[in-house]
This record gives structure tokens, sequence and C-alpha cells, in this order.
């Protein structure tokens, strides 16, 4: 038909050739350590939270409608502006990966701090525990801080990658953006402090809502990538709904069965201490090693979805195709 952009031979489907280029830009230069756009939304929606912040849902909704809103928005502005040109598209989404995904800076964390572990020098492992996660180091010993290492890796395999690469697959540019915009708010504002408990209840529900596919992808993935798939699966279905995070459960789960360790148990973020249901229960306690086998397997993972987006999108394209 006549107005009807074609797709180019070249590039026949842009989330393909753009998602594998915006990883392997991860892979070998990592997060800008200035300027990042993730670090730059963040201070704005921090700003406009100033502004509008209410105890009550209604106004938290309108936080995060606001700001997950604008971002999907904007994103797919951009992506209208390249939409008949295919290498421009790719481009545009090779740039959006790179910025939303954290793979390899998640792996680079992780493997400091199981080197500091590793040499015995809890002060500088406790120093930089909190680039990975939000518990209070000086309440934890070596092996807590390897479990507590273990457990981010997994959820933020979850988070900070097959979550976004699922909804790049899905709906392009905005899907990368927004999940990114939405995982971020909860981590801004969706925890169960005194301000935030009503505040940020729209966006604890809406990462929950967001995370749900990506996370059981990742556990699946998890299963077929490590090297103990029996054992991933029984956690998983053991054990996943014990944990407080619908999404989280079933990714720690199956780390902890792939991996043949124990996670949970006993933590503590901003002085709070909860006690979590042991994951994984016939598997032994985290070892410093057992640091790296989660980072591979979380690359693993990641190479996995990768492969089962840009399939899945294929599919999809030969399908609508063939009907048309």
């Amino acid at each position: 038909m006549p107005g009807r952009s074609r797709p180019s031979r070249l590039f026949p489907d842009g989330f393909a050739y753009g998602a594998a280029a915006g990883l392997a830009v991860d892979l070998f230069v990592g997060d800008p350590r200035r300027g990042h756009p993730v670090a730059a939304f963040g201070r704005a929606a921090a700003a406009f939270e100033q502004r509008l912040h209410h105890d009550h849902r209604g106004w938290g909704a309108l936080h995060t409608a606001v700001c997950a809103g604008s971002t999907a928005a904007l994103g797919a502005l951009a992506a209208r502006a390249v939409r008949n040109r295919p290498a421009a598209a790719a481009a545009l989404t090779a740039a959006c990966v790179w910025a939303v995904v954290g793979g390899t800076t998640l792996g680079r964390e992780a493997r400091a701090i199981g080197g500091a572990l590793a040499a015995g020098d809890l002060d500088v492992a406790r120093e930089r525990l909190p680039h990975l996660c939000g518990r209070d180091p000086q309440s934890l010993d070596g092996p807590a801080m390897a479990r507590a290492v273990v457990e981010s890796v997994a959820e933020n395999t979850s988070d900070a990658v097959v979550g976004a690469l699922f909804w790049g697959a899905v709906a392009g540019v905005p899907g990368l953006l927004g999940f990114r915009a939405v995982n971020t708010l909860d981590a801004m504002v969706g925890h169960r402090s005194p301000r935030y408990r009503r505040f940020g209840w729209a966006s604890a529900r809406l990462d929950d809502l967001a995370g749900w596919p990506g996370a059981r992808l990742t556990a699946a993935l998890a299963t077929v990538a490590g090297g103990n798939p029996r054992g991933a699966v029984r956690a998983w279905r053991a054990d996943a709904s014990k944990h407080p995070s619908p999404n989280a459960g079933p990714v720690e789960a199956s780390f902890a069965g792939a991996l043949g360790v124990r996670l949970g148990g006993t933590l503590s973020y901003g002085g709070r201490v909860e006690h979590r249901p042991v994951l994984n229960g016939k598997g032994r306690a985290v070892e410093v090693a057992d640091i790296d086998r989660a980072v591979r397997l979380s690359r693993r993972v990641t190479g996995l979805t990768l492969a089962a987006c840009v399939g899945g999108r294929l599919i999809v394209s030969a399908l609508k195709r063939r009907n048309a």
C-alpha cells in the first residue's frame, strides 16, 4: 500500500539489532559515570515529589502517572520520529537499551565486594555494599554480605536487565523507558517508610505489575542456564511464594536452587529488622566464591533473554506478514 513503510532488508527488526548493540555497549563500556539518564530522571522525579508530596495514595498515584507516563510518552515521540528510518530506529533502541540496563555495572559492583570479602577487608565491603542494595552494612558480617550480594544480583538481573528487555520487545522504546521509570520510582518512593507508606503505594503496585513477566522469565532462564535445573525448579515451586515480594521470590528462589545455596533469613533495612523465609533450605550457606558464580549466571540469563525477546519479535512479525 502507498505510504506504508517497508522493513529494511538490513534492519528487518530495529529492536533486534538495537537491543544487541545496546547490550554490547553496556558489556564493554558499562554505565556512564556522569550524566546517567536514569540519575537525571531520579532528580526530576524527586524535585516533582517535593512539590507534590502529600500523605495520600491519590497524590502518589498522580506522581507516578506523571513521571512514568511522561517518560514513556517521550520515548513514543522519539520512536515516531525515526519510524521510517530503520537504521536510526535501531540506533535509538541501542541508546535506550544502554541507558536502562545495568548488567555490567551490577556484575562489577558485586565482584568488587566479593574481592574485598575474599581479602578479608570487611570495611571496604561494607563501604561498597550500599552501591548494590539498601541493607544496613554495619549489621552484616562477611557471610551475610556475601548472601546479600547474591540476592541482589538475582533480583537486579530481573529489574535492571530482563524486565527492561521484555517490555522493550513488547512495546519498543516506550516500553524500555517506561519500565525503567517505574522501577526507579519504586526504588525511590515504593518502600514502607512513614513518608512513603501511602504516597509510594501506586509506584510499588505498578512496579509489581510491570515486573511480573520479567521476574518469571528470569526465573525460567536461570533454571535453564544454571547448573542444577531440578534444584532451581524445586526451590522456585516450594519457596517463591514465601517471599514478601511477588517478583523477587521466584527470581531469588530459582537462583538459590541453580547455585545450590540458601538465601533469605534475617536482614536489616534502614534500621528495620526483617526475618524472611529461607529459600532453598536444602542448599549450603553462601560463600564468597558464589558471588562470581551468581554474576556468571546473570550474564547467561541476559544472553538468553536477548535471544528469547528477539526470537519472539521475529515470530510475531512473521505471523503478521503471513496474515496480512
